[in-house]
């Protein structure tokens, strides 16, 4: 596109157009500008599609929760737990999509009369999933039900232990290898044996389906007669943040949850996450990206390098002066956890390189005193950075204990759990994205050339990935109409990628480092011959070519790509330009 095989940042840019008959009948049928049309054609929606994807209602779009295999049995078994009264544990995971599960179960069935214990395991002395002496503990505690979310499927020998103790619910979303663990149900789309095609939703969106499923069994019980049902709409915040935050695609129902949480969100009435948005510094509306890049590394934070149920506890708050010290304490714990990733990820990235200059499809890094709590942020780092499926490990007592992230079209959840079942690992699993494992250290070796064999596709990668273009503009059409009306597609993230554009031979007029510690760039910009004036944001960009450009104050035409959105300040809307990458002229 605009002949750019390599931009400023190493990119091709592309052209990524949708059938042009299809987006004009789009803009005719729904009465939208015909690049709304286009940009819908573009990511495959259809003429009976489009209104549901531009105005996403969970009366559209949320199925029967029957439809999936088991929920009428955790939903009866739920019931009843709420009918007698019963202690219920809910066990789930330290990452933002176990915190937000946990949340939305643990306050659901706590507004329905039943003591719940949560509990969130500790990454480093606990490890992922159910394990038995937690289990024991809470059994005698007096839990006669527990509920797994987002973990489970995998635990079938570790739940046994509560056999004739306490019941079993499983509601969880990673992918199972054989049959489900032999409780009283497991929820799980990605089980074997369910046909839901519901494989989109994270652990908290079967978690809602279950709260739904549960309030449904209730009603036909003559429950709620006298009492006030419970206001499950209210809970869509927390399921927009763990889809988010879970890189869920952002389509179909997923696309319902996100934009009807943000709402809710809007409201600001869970006092944690009001005092995590204060702490965060957002003031405006909440979006997508203020859920993955505000929230959810806060929450995961917690769990990466402190206590484990920070995020959950945050969540749980009800009293704001409380919540207020919580998210304090998790802003403090993410920024300490940016310091234990820095030096982390420069060795990674040196190792890395080598790896790349040999030729290598998969990356596997490794190094002593490595924190194992940020070695998944380092492997997305190096997946960004290089274009390839990467894997890091942190060693300790002669065990490798790592997390990987790949890129699209290449599943290294499947290349991991093959080689645990070839033996060359001790734990491993995780969906096509995102993986993790253990093995022994002098495993390594092994284990690295399986990846590269079996993730051999990924060798023929570019050094970076595509950048995706769906149109240029002029600076003077850059207009807060239009940036308006593309808002319309919004939420944005994985499976509907904000769109971007280009502004062609723009000049810089003026550029300034702004932001804690100068790391952004805010920059002025004017079309050929002067022709409009637009301002134009990037963001971390603390160095290298693009950076330079933009500062270099030379005058020199550059082609810049990103995105336009619409800005609201002080009551007032404008037109602003996030700059993503730039190619000289």
């Amino acid at each position: 596109m605009l002949g750019v095989a390599c931009s400023l940042s190493n990119r091709r840019w592309i052209w990524r157009q949708g059938e042009d008959r299809v987006g004009l009948g789009i803009a005719q049928r729904l009465g939208v500008p015909e690049i709304v049309g286009r940009l819908l054609a573009a990511r495959g929606v259809g003429l009976e599609a489009a209104t549901d994807f531009l105005e996403p209602t969970l009366r559209a779009l949320l199925p029967d929760p029957s439809v999936l295999r088991d929920m009428d049995r955790a939903a009866a078994r739920l019931a009843d737990a709420v009918r007698r009264g019963e202690t219920v544990a809910v066990f789930g995971d330290y990452d933002v999509d176990g915190a937000c599960s946990g949340a939305l179960m643990t306050s659901f069935l706590r507004g329905l009369g039943c003591t719940v214990f949560p509990h969130v395991p500790d990454r480093i002395t606990e490890g992922y999933g159910p394990n038995v002496p937690v289990l024991e503990a809470l059994a005698g505690r007096g839990a006669t039900l527990l509920v797994c979310v987002d973990c489970g499927t995998a635990a079938g020998d570790v739940l046994a232990c509560l056999n004739g103790r306490a019941d079993v619910v499983v509601l969880d979303h990673h992918k199972a290898e054989g049959p489900p663990p032999g409780v009283v149900a497991t929820v799980n789309p990605n089980r074997l044996d369910c046909g839901s095609g519901l494989v989109m939703l994270c652990a908290a969106g079967i978690a809602f389906l279950t709260a739904i499923g549960t309030v449904r069994e209730l009603r036909r019980g003559g429950f709620f007669a006298g009492r006030r049902e419970p206001d499950l709409l209210g809970l869509l915040d927390i399921v927009a943040l763990a889809t988010v935050c879970d890189v869920m695609p952002l389509t179909g129902l997923n696309r319902a949850f996100v934009a009807q949480g943000l709402r809710v969100m809007a409201r600001r009435e869970r006092p944690g996450i009001a005092a995590l948005l204060e702490v965060a510094l957002v003031r405006d509306r909440p979006t997508a990206a203020t859920l993955g890049y505000a929230l959810g590394p806060r929450i995961n934070a917690g769990g990466r390098i402190s206590e484990a149920d920070l995020g959950l506890r945050l969540l749980l708050c009800d009293d704001p002066v409380e919540a207020r010290a919580l998210a304090a304490t998790l802003d403090a714990v993410n920024r300490q956890r940016q310091m234990v990733e820095a030096p982390i990820l420069e060795s990674a990235m040196q190792a890395a390189e080598a790896q790349i200059a040999a030729g290598r499809s998969a990356l596997l890094v490794a190094g002593v005193e490595w924190h194992p709590g940020v070695v998944g942020i380092v492997a997305g780092r190096l997946k960004e950075r290089f274009n390839r499926p990467a894997c890091v490990a942190a060693l300790a007592d002669g065990i490798a204990k790592g997390s990987g992230r790949s890129v699209v079209g290449i599943d290294l959840g499947a290349a991991v759990i093959a080689a645990r079942q070839a033996g060359l690992l001790l734990t491993g699993g995780g969906h096509a994205m995102a993986a993790g494992f253990s093995l022994a250290e002098s495993g390594l070796p092994a284990f690295h050339e399986f990846l590269a064999e079996r993730l051999a596709a990924a060798s023929g990668l570019p050094s970076a990935a595509d950048l995706a273009v769906e149109g240029t503009v002029a600076v003077p059409g850059c207009t807060t109409e239009l940036a308006q009306h593309l808002a319309r597609l919004a939420p944005f993230g994985n499976g509907n990628e904000e769109p971007v554009f280009i502004l062609p031979r723009v000049r810089v007029v003026r550029a300034d480092r702004v932001g804690r510690e100068g790391a952004s760039i805010r920059a002025y910009v004017e079309g050929e011959g002067g022709g409009g004036r637009l301002k134009a944001m990037k963001f971390r960009a603390r160095e290298g070519a693009l950076a330079d450009a933009l500062l270099r104050r030379d005058g020199m035409p550059l082609h810049l790509a990103g995105h336009l959105r619409a800005e609201e300040w002080n009551g007032s809307v404008s037109a602003g330009f996030i700059i993503t990458d730039a190619a000289l002229v």
